[in-house]
């Protein structure tokens, strides 16, 4: 189904925040909209977008491969995206990656064995100074948590757990 047709309301007001020749400018939010349910942007959500805006299907693309918040596979319910820039490993966040890989079992961009998890490696998610630090990803949108350690890590993977349950 279209997502035009399954969120028709939103669509809608989405595009009425562009005027007709810089409806192009709508992509992000629509694909956005289009991954809420899923996580992720399967083709036919891809043309679907590029027909409704007069782009190409290579354009979309192009979008989902730059921006690390949209995705074109599944994987798991929630994605942890873990900042591993300079500043960040120089606070802990490499060691930080390898403990929760240990403790999840499973390594960086693998999805825990029950699906609700997949775990990534990012760059900049501009909070430096409150590293370890971590956004995540899924149903309920994107959340930053800062200062983070494993043991919080892991508590917070139980209460995702929990919500989908």
């Amino acid at each position: 189904m279209s997502i035009a047709k399954k969120y028709p309301k939103e669509v809608k007001q989405i595009l009425s925040k562009y005027p007709p020749e810089g409806k192009r400018s709508a992509v992000m939010p629509l694909l956005f909209l289009a991954q809420r349910e899923e996580g992720f942007l399967d083709k036919s959500a891809m043309q679907d977008i590029a027909k409704m805006l007069d782009i190409t299907e290579t354009d979309v693309a192009e979008i989902i491969g730059f921006y690390m918040l949209y995705h074109d596979k599944k994987e798991g319910k929630y994605r942890i995206q873990v900042c591993t820039d300079l500043p960040c490993a120089l606070r802990g966040a490499e060691k930080f990656m390898d403990d929760l890989c240990s403790n999840l079992g499973i390594k960086v961009g693998e999805t825990t064995s029950d699906g609700v998890v997949t775990l990534e490696a990012v760059t900049c998610l501009a909070a430096c100074d409150k590293a370890p630090m971590f956004q995540t990803q899924g149903p309920d949108g994107i959340k930053y948590h800062e200062n983070m350690n494993v043991d919080k890590t892991v508590d917070l993977i139980s209460v995702l757990r929990k919500s989908i349950a």
